[in-house]
């Protein structure tokens, strides 16, 4: 205002609401002039400046909003706005027509498990060839077949907060996970062929030596087997609007910035109780890390790494692997959706004797993206299966788990539960068929 920069308030004025916010517009800017830079190795780093992403957002705010490190007192974390999927990809193709660009970055705090599922089912529904990648929390509702399912409608990767890989820290943070959770929803991503990438974070209050290497070896382990392909070491930072620092005698921490700056605290001057230094850590955990994302270093003490003497881990050699193989068998919810990501089945009956008896089944052939699949079962089944998946393809509404298992018992009189674990049908989930 006559050329002086103004603070101006009016509070009749509301914040819009993230469902009117509409598709960010670049029709102006000529992006092809921009150049692409590498800054470091770091796979999940490259993404983010190699090349231009479109940028959008599923959910304004958290819907977790609980991590006692992050600002959750704050308006762009405490206020969660979802919005349609629809309206999500509605605008990935008003962005795709105006840049011409067909690779977006969802910048959520975390996008929704959910919420991903059905943009998903939304892309493949419309025929989009996209290429996304977002950041989540490793909630256990990541399973294999919803990974398979994101993978299907263009996702590349996720990048998810690790943190602290200690139960203990995990639980202090206020989470919401466990270490073993985020290793089985890793590997589910990595087998579904998405990049995972965690963040990690060394220092958080009451943090002890220990549980700083035995969370590096978590992590090693994780890397050692191929379920964790990038990573980087964060130093735990105290901000004024988090509840460590609102409330930081709570967490033994002592707060040296006592006065508030004019604009923010994004790292509040602070020192543990303990007197423990956290810096110390710093150069051996990124120094490891590198070596871990290069396949390297697996082998090595993890002392090797420090130029002091820390203590030797209490985590077994195989903790994760352990953790991977003992996973608990899952049954399927009846209201989880069933998608077909293969072709039309082609069919062919055969008949063969055995003992004297004759008995007919069904030769299944089908193509995917990726393979061709063939699968014996009995006739009625292999009957049902391909009008089944012409109904799946028809169908303008998903369908339900519980729908499939009555359409199945009242086309063949037998046992649902006896096929859908059957080999043949792992053959099938591992292809072409989706519960999710």
């Amino acid at each position: 205002v006559n050329n002086q920069v103004s603070y101006i308030n009016n509070p009749l004025i509301k914040d819009y609401k993230f469902s009117e916010v509409g598709t960010p517009d670049y029709t102006d800017i000529k992006l092809d002039n921009y150049i692409s830079v590498i800054e470091v190795v770091n796979p999940m780093h490259r993404l983010w400046s190699d090349g231009r992403w479109n940028k959008l957002t599923m959910a304004h705010g958290c819907y977790w909003g609980k991590c006692t490190f992050c600002d959750i007192s704050l308006d762009y974390i405490k206020i969660y706005e979802p919005i349609a999927a629809k309206q999500i990809v509605d605008r990935m193709e008003e962005l795709i027509e105006s840049t011409q660009n067909t690779g977006f970055h969802f910048v959520d705090e975390a996008a929704p498990p959910a919420l991903m599922r059905e943009v998903a089912l939304e892309i493949i529904r419309r025929k989009l060839t996209v290429t996304w990648w977002t950041n989540i929390r490793f909630e256990k509702s990541f399973s294999l077949d919803l990974c398979r399912l994101l993978k299907a409608s263009g996702c590349i990767a996720v990048s998810g907060g690790l943190e602290v890989a200690s139960d203990r820290l995990l639980k202090l943070i206020d989470k919401g996970v466990t270490v073993e959770q985020v290793a089985v929803v890793n590997r589910n991503f990595t087998e579904a062929g998405i990049m995972v990438h965690a963040y990690l974070m060394y220092g958080f209050p009451t943090q002890t030596k220990q549980e700083t290497i035995d969370s590096l070896e978590m992590v090693r382990q994780m890397f050692e087997l191929g379920i964790l392909q990038s990573g980087f070491w964060h130093q735990f930072a105290m901000t004024a609007h988090s509840p460590v620092g609102l409330n930081p005698e709570k967490y033994d921490v002592i707060n040296h910035s006592t006065e508030l700056g004019t604009f923010a605290n994004n790292d509040m001057i602070h020192e543990e109780k303990s007197g423990l230094l956290h810096d110390q850590f710093s150069f051996g955990l990124k120094k490891s890390l590198f070596n871990y994302m290069h396949g390297v270093g697996f082998e090595l003490s993890l002392n090797e790494w420090f130029d002091f003497k820390v203590p030797k881990t209490s985590i077994k050699p195989n903790h994760i692997e352990s953790v991977l193989n003992n996973e608990t068998f899952t049954t399927h919810k009846s209201t989880q959706k069933v998608i077909w990501l293969g072709g039309k089945p082609q069919v062919e009956i055969v008949t063969k004797t055995k003992k004297g008896k004759t008995f007919e089944n069904a030769v299944l052939q089908f193509h995917t993206k990726q393979d061709y699949l063939e699968i014996i079962v009995d006739k009625e089944i292999g009957e049902w299966l391909v009008e089944f998946v012409q109904f799946l393809k028809e169908s303008p509404k998903t369908i339900s788990y519980q729908q499939m298992k009555t359409n199945f018992e009242e086309y063949t009189q037998t046992d649902f539960e006896l096929f859908i674990y059957s080999k043949q049908a792992e053959k099938l989930k591992e292809n072409a068929l989706l519960i999710v």
